[in-house]
C-alpha cells in the first residue's frame, strides 16, 4: 500500500513539474531545474522498483540474481548448445504475470514469440534476459517498469509503472 501511495505521488509530482508555466525571463534557468528534478525523479522510481522487487524475491525465497540494469533472473534449466547472440532469431514460450501473480499472458493462448534478438519490438529486459539462455533453456525474469513496459504499460492487462515476472523457455534457435 505505502509502495502504491509513494508512486502516485511520485506521478502527480512530475505531472506538476513538467505543467508548469515557464515565464519568459526564466526559461534557461527552469529548464535545468526540470532536467534536474525529473532526473532525480527517475532515479527514485527506479529505487523503488528494485526495492518491491527485492522484497517479493525474498518474501518468495527465490534465488535469484540482479543485473546491473535491474532485470532479476534465475535459469531454471540450462538447456544445451551455444548461448543465444544477438542477431539469432528466438522462439518462446512464455507466462507473463504481475508480481501479485495477476496472469497477464501467455503462449498458451497467444502463441509463440518469434524474434531477432538485438532489434528490439520485445521488452528490454526479455532481450537481456535471453542473451543469457541457450536452446531449450527455461527461466524466470523479473522486469522492472523501465525493462517493461515503462511508465503507460501495454494498454490491456499490463498498468503503468508495473513490475513484470517473466517464465521463458527458448524451444526454437537459429542462428544467424
Amino acid at each position: 500500500m505505502l509502495n502504491s501511495l509513494l508512486k502516485i505521488t511520485i506521478v502527480i509530482a512530475l505531472t506538476v513539474i513538467v505543467s508548469c508555466g515557464v515565464q519568459p525571463g526564466e526559461k534557461e534557468h527552469k529548464r535545468t531545474l526540470t532536467r534536474d528534478e525529473l532526473i532525480s525523479l527517475n532515479r527514485r522510481m527506479v529505487e523503488i522498483d528494485a526495492d518491491e522487487i527485492k522484497d517479493y524475491v525474498e518474501k518468495n525465497n527465490l534465488e535469484m540474481t540482479e543485473t546491473k540494469t535491474g532485470l532479476w533472473y534465475r535459469i531454471d534449466e540450462e538447456g544445451e548448445g551455444n548461448i543465444v547472440t544477438k542477431g539469432n532469431v528466438v522462439d518462446i514460450k512464455y507466462e507473463v504475470r504481475l508480481l501479485d501473480s495477476t496472469f497477464c499472458y501467455s503462449s498458451d493462448s497467444l502463441g509463440t514469440k518469434i524474434f531477432k534478438v538485438g532489434q528490439g519490438g520485445v521488452e528490454a529486459g526479455l532481450e537481456e534476459g535471453i542473451l543469457l539462455l541457450k536452446k531449450n533453456s527455461k527461466a524466470t525474469f523479473i522486469m522492472p517498469p523501465h525493462r517493461a513496459y515503462g511508465l503507460v504499460g501495454d494498454d490491456d492487462r499490463i498498468p503503468g509503472r508495473t513490475s513484470i515476472v517473466y517464465k521463458v523457455e527458448v524451444v526454437g534457435l537459429k542462428e544467424e
